[in-house]
């Protein structure tokens, strides 16, 4: 079995602003996402429940390429005005033409 290495992003922002940055990572040209509920606390000590519409979790598993195009647009339009996090975890898939 071929598996070829890939990146997984992760990104844990306000509800409110989900479908937004949904749209922008196919924009930046991810071929899909995985959106979930995500509960946690943080380093504000501010649970998802103490913000009105919680937290989403979104996933992409991406080419180094459109990794950078997330990670420019996250840079310019998100980090300075929102809490979010994000991080990314080098992952290997099989099935490479759906990323």
């Amino acid at each position: 079995m071929i598996l070829k290495k890939r990146k997984l992003v992760t990104i844990v922002i306000e509800a409110s602003l989900a479908h937004r940055l949904e749209e922008d990572v196919i924009d930046c040209g991810a071929k899909g996402f995985t959106s979930s509920i995500a509960h946690g606390a943080g380093p504000r000590n501010q649970r998802v429940s103490d913000i009105e519409g919680g937290n989403v979790r979104i996933e992409t598993v991406v080419s180094e390429e459109v990794l950078e195009k997330i990670l420019e647009k996250l840079q310019k339009d998100y980090f300075p005005l929102y809490a979010l996090s994000c991080w990314v975890s080098d992952v290997e898939v099989v099935r490479d033409e759906r990323y």
